[in-house]
């Protein structure tokens, strides 16, 4: 059956809902949320759940925003996936698609960008502890440009290549902008790159190998950004450091999570970058930013069914989820808005505790939330998820990995099938083929 799609104006009690979830959201004739014209009703009884759902036309149309928008700013330019925020075979292929390189942060990362038909020349390598055998791969792998962390990295490097390599300095900027402290890296006390004053060291120790082509400079100031001033000052701190061929400015735009938060707009955030650019950078050089968060998080949403109400102190919606497989509730105190999915435009109208199934009280998916009245069975999906969920999922009390799926133009695509108990138990074999 047909069924047409709505947007209403409002929901009640919250008329922002439609700027956190995906782009391609709407409602059908049932009540219930479409992504990509697909009824996440259906999605779940196809899929199964915890199911995260990818708007495919909403990420790639918000790819192109950066990459084209960057490109008309500043010409010499490149955008970069950074694929720690959904590391998965198919975004790194859609990456690709879209005219993006890719960042990533391990050798882990490095295969499943191979495996999209990612060109190696577009990968960068980062990463702060770096082993001799994750740079022998990227060398193998014919990795474009590797970031240089701290002088380890470089003794490594001096040892392992044998043909020219591009590399970028990541130094330390000592920016600060306003974030959590778990996603803060542009301090003096970071973990991430070279204090200023060591790095002219570094740069003369890398032009001075045979084989190591200094390209220029790296800088980060964090995650979660709201505000253009640090990206303006992290600018400013690459250009100080010299003149260079190239200016990686790092990523960290952030993202509208909460009816409340702000958002800066991908125009003003690229306005931002590229004016300090004009005013500090040399002409012609090659200006690169990382967004991961930025590109990919509200574009997924976490689909659960409830699968447990309790009326005590307060009113406890359990659902079939939780830290397993979103633990930035946790790690950052991240707030997600909860909406009944198969009931999408019934009031709302319950005060109620959004819990997970792992066996912690800091097992709070959402605190105070707004719902309808909650039923056993409903499907609970929570918005702007897209980034860092599946990254940061695990098996605690034996929980299995989410399935993933893209959708658009009416059609569902599996992008990651669901962990399975076979898949659990694989890595445990030493211990079944042993007498204890």
């Amino acid at each position: 059956m047909s069924l047409s799609m709505t947007k209403p104006d409002t929901v009640p009690g919250l008329p922002h809902l439609w700027e956190i979830l995906p782009e391609e959201s709407s409602a059908n004739d049932r009540g219930e949320l479409t992504i990509g014209g697909c009824s996440v009703v259906d999605l779940a009884k196809t899929y199964g759940t915890p199911l995260q759902v990818i708007d495919e036309a909403g990420l790639r149309r918000q790819m192109r925003r950066f990459v084209h928008g960057l490109k008309s700013r500043w010409a010499n330019s490149e955008v970069l996936f950074a694929s720690k925020s959904l590391p998965i075979v198919a975004m790194y292929a859609i990456a690709a698609a879209e005219g993006m390189g890719v960042d990533v942060a391990g050798a882990g990362e490095i295969h499943l960008a191979v495996a999209a038909g990612v060109d190696p020349k577009r990968i960068y390598l980062h990463g702060n502890a770096k082993s001799s055998e994750e740079l022998a791969l990227a060398l193998e792998t014919g990795v474009g440009t590797i970031i240089i962390d701290n002088f380890d990295d470089i003794a490594r490097l001096e040892t392992l290549v044998r043909r020219p390599q591009d590399v970028l300095v990541r130094v330390i900027p000592e920016v600060d902008a306003d974030t959590h402290a778990a996603i803060f890296t542009g301090g003096k006390e970071s973990k991430f790159g070279i204090p200023i004053r060591q790095s002219a060291e570094a740069i003369e120790r890398i032009t001075s190998h045979e084989f190591l082509r200094f390209q220029g400079v790296h800088v980060h100031v964090g995650s979660q950004i709201l505000d253009a001033n640090p990206f303006r000052d992290a600018v400013g701190a690459a250009a100080a450091l010299g003149q260079f061929p190239v200016y990686n400015v790092g990523g960290g735009l952030g993202v509208k999570y909460t009816y409340d938060d702000r958002r800066l707009a991908v125009d003003d955030y690229l306005d931002a970058i590229t004016t300090a650019a004009r005013k500090w950078l040399p002409a012609e050089a090659k200006l690169i930013i990382e967004p991961g968060r930025a590109i990919v998080a509200r574009a997924g949403i976490s689909l659960y069914e409830v699968t447990t109400i309790k009326e005590s102190a307060k009113t406890f919606v359990a659902i079939n989820g939780g830290l397993a497989d979103l633990i930035n509730v946790a790690l950052t105190g991240q707030r997600y808005e909860p909406v009944v999915a198969n009931r999408l435009t019934e009031p709302w109208t319950q005060r109620a505790q959004i819990v997970g199934r792992q066996c912690e009280s800091g097992d709070l998916m959402v605190d105070d939330a707004l719902i309808s009245p909650p039923q056993l069975g409903d499907l609970i999906a929570l918005a702007t998820t897209g980034a860092y969920s599946y990254t940061f999922s695990n098996n605690y009390n034996g929980a299995l990995k989410p399935a993933i799926v893209f959708v658009g133009e009416n059609k569902a695509r599996l992008a990651v099938r669901r962990e399975t108990y076979t898949d659990l138990m694989r890595c445990q074999w030493p211990a079944q083929a042993t007498a204890w």
